[in-house]
């Protein structure tokens, strides 16, 4: 094993008998650094975006929430919200309420979703941290206000440094009986601030108080959501499963995760579709490395042959030529993990590679995982040894003895 180790190390950085072949085994490691580098830094990207938006998602949704499990809305019930309330390990509830309406704007009208909550609410989430202008002002002096996604808002045209034109959000009245009663129930609200999540919240979200949503609804007693913020001592899973004994099985409890599940999961999905994509790349850089051993082979004929007389056997003869494989690879990989790691620290500190204007952030996000290295170079590893293969199999058919020209 050592032997062929040696030999092999030298195959790799000695002379061989042409100059093009040392140039085509430094060209081989070349491939393999660029794609382990490439592989890796694609993984880091979605890593990276999938930590923003989590992060902004965890500003915007509760630690746990729990709904009806049919309908939209359930009846409020002080009594319930007591025992949640008193529950070891829940710190805060709050209660709130989602409704389909129609806003107008000046002459703009466009359809969202109006969510009402109470005081609670910005303590329960960060909502706070998610603003891009204005206030998280709700409601004042009898005055009641509205916090839009951006999406919406520069839809609508809001500005929210004029604070003279109301937003008008309109409804369809469910208890119209009389044919002269009007259809729709529409109540103002004045912009107060615009806030930003980067998702369909953006472009579809306002958030107001409950009481607004409730007199929009004519529903006072009727609440969609209660929200829960946990002590960050206590477990959410054993939390989780003492509010589930409190509730009935009329009630669904999500975790953050579960709240946005669809979203994330799509875009772990397109992560591995990269990843992949990235990866069918690299099985042509690796067939340059086919050509290089191929052509060691060829150069080595009669070292191989002397190697045979010595009493090196096919196999043996077959693992130095897939150690030579190795080896490439093994220097490949070190040097492509330290490009991407070097770009890493870059990035992290200069933004090296920028965002156009109008994400919350400058430069692209990146997050490096131990994990994702590890299934790079097994990655890398795994297409490198199978690479190596052919020209393995062809040394080890070469006899031990070769005419003299």
């Amino acid at each position: 094993m050592n032997l062929s180790l040696d030999i092999a190390r030298r195959y790799l950085f000695g002379k061989k008998s042409t100059n093009a072949i040392n140039i085509i085994s430094w060209i081989s490691v070349t491939g393999v650094a660029i794609g382990t580098a490439a592989l890796l830094l694609i993984l880091s990207v979605f890593n990276g975006f999938e930590g923003l938006i989590s992060g902004l998602f965890n500003a915007y949704n509760p630690d746990l929430i729990i709904t009806p499990k049919e309908g939209k809305t359930f009846k409020d019930d002080p009594e319930l919200l007591k025992k949640l309330t008193s529950i070891e390990g829940v710190d805060l509830v709050s209660k709130s309420v989602e409704e389909i309406v129609l806003f107008q704007y000046d002459e703009t009208q466009e359809v969202g979703t109006l969510k009402g909550v109470d005081e609670n609410f910005n303590k329960v989430t960060s909502i706070d941290s998610t603003l891009r202008k204005g206030v998280f002002v709700l409601e004042s002096d009898d005055t009641n206000y509205v916090v839009a996604g951006v999406g919406i808002a520069s839809k609508l045209g809001i500005n929210t440094d004029e604070g003279f034109t109301p937003i008008i959000a309109y409804i369809p009245r469910l208890n119209a009986n009389s044919p002269f009663a009007r259809k729709y129930n529409s109540l103002p609200m004045y912009p107060a601030g615009t806030f930003s999540v980067q998702t369909e919240q953006d472009f579809e979200n306002m958030i107001t108080n409950l009481d607004f949503v409730q007199e929009l609804r004519e529903d006072k007693s009727s609440i969609g959501a209660y929200e829960v913020k946990l002590k960050p001592e206590f477990a959410e899973e054993e939390v989780r499963n003492m509010i589930n004994n409190l509730m009935s099985d009329q009630f669904i409890i999500k975790n953050r995760f579960e709240q946005d599940e669809a979203f994330l999961k799509l875009m772990n999905i397109e992560k591995w579709v990269s990843y992949s994509l990235a990866g069918f790349a690299f099985v042509l850089i690796a067939f340059n490395l086919v050509g290089c051993l191929w052509m060691i082979v060829l150069d080595k004929k009669k070292d191989i042959s002397i190697l045979r007389s010595m009493g090196f056997t096919s196999r043996d003869v077959q693992w130095l030529f897939l150690l030579e494989g190795i080896l490439i690879c093994v220097l490949g990989v070190s040097i492509g993990l330290f490009l991407s790691y070097l770009f890493y620290i870059l990035q992290i500190n200069f933004g090296i590679i920028s965002i156009p204007e109008g994400f919350i952030i400058d430069a692209y996000p990146i997050e490096m995982r131990a994990l994702d290295t590890f299934i790079v170079i097994l990655t890398v590893m795994g297409i490198g040894f199978l690479a190596s293969m052919p020209a393995a199999f062809r040394a080890k058919t070469i006899k031990s003895f070769v005419r003299e020209e």
